[in-house]
């Protein structure tokens, strides 16, 4: 099956000598938890706090490994106003915005307060 893949990091990682965790992460985990029907469409892979992040670059390329960063299915349609990047033939959202508005978008989802 052909899902969208959502690359995260853990809840909790070791970095700068304690353990921390990603907001951005944390947001997005935080939305598929009140709303599983977004979970049950994606395929969520964690990914290490190690750069560069090989399971995101083996589809994107080199320097492109930011967590997070949703991977669309190959036969994506998008609306007009999200704005995707591209890269190895891929479309790809790496901000938590983009890909919240995407959730708004597919699956009506409330949209993110202060985004536009």
């Amino acid at each position: 099956m052909n899902r969208d893949i959502l690359f995260v990091l853990p809840p909790g990682f070791m970095d700068n000598g304690r353990r921390e965790f990603c907001p951005e992460c944390a947001e997005l985990a935080g939305l598929i938890a009140c709303y599983p029907f977004v979970r049950e469409a994606l395929d969520i892979r964690h990914v290490g706090i190690d750069q560069p992040r090989e399971p995101i670059t083996k589809i994107l390329g080199e320097g492109n490994f930011n967590a997070p960063t949703m991977v669309l299915a190959l036969d994506t349609d998008l609306p007009a106003d999200i704005d995707a990047k591209s890269s190895n033939g891929r479309l790809y959202l790496d901000s938590i915005s983009t890909i919240a508005k995407l959730f708004s978008a597919r699956y009506g989802m409330p949209n993110r307060r202060g985004d536009t």
